[in-house]
């Protein structure tokens, strides 16, 4: 029998995946951007990108810019590692023959 590892259920989330993976290609990234990349409404953002900072995944950083606020968000190594255990599990359930080797 294959045992499949566990899934992050924190990465699992469509949006919060799409988050963690538009930063893993970024320095950092802007509120906005990321909005417009997901598609996603600024409250559920807001929401799921609070919930990536809670748990160490992200750093977010508030500040202004020519008067109008600014929010940039960036993955921290934990981020990486995480993202990068849960790519590699998912690799497991698509080629479970592989992994018993």
């Amino acid at each position: 029998m294959i045992k499949f590892k566990d899934l992050d259920p924190l990465l699992h989330s469509q949006l919060r995946l799409a988050v963690i993976s538009l930063l893993m290609n970024s320095e950092a990234a802007e509120f906005t951007w990321i909005r417009e990349q997901t598609g996603a409404t600024a409250g559920n953002l807001s929401i799921q990108i609070t919930k990536l900072k809670e748990a160490g995944y992200i750093e977010v950083e508030k500040k202004f810019r020519n008067n109008y606020p600014q929010t940039l968000c960036r993955i921290t190594s934990m981020g990486r590692e995480k993202f990068t255990e849960y790519v590699n599990a998912l690799k497991e359930y698509l080629n479970p023959d592989k992994s018993r080797i």
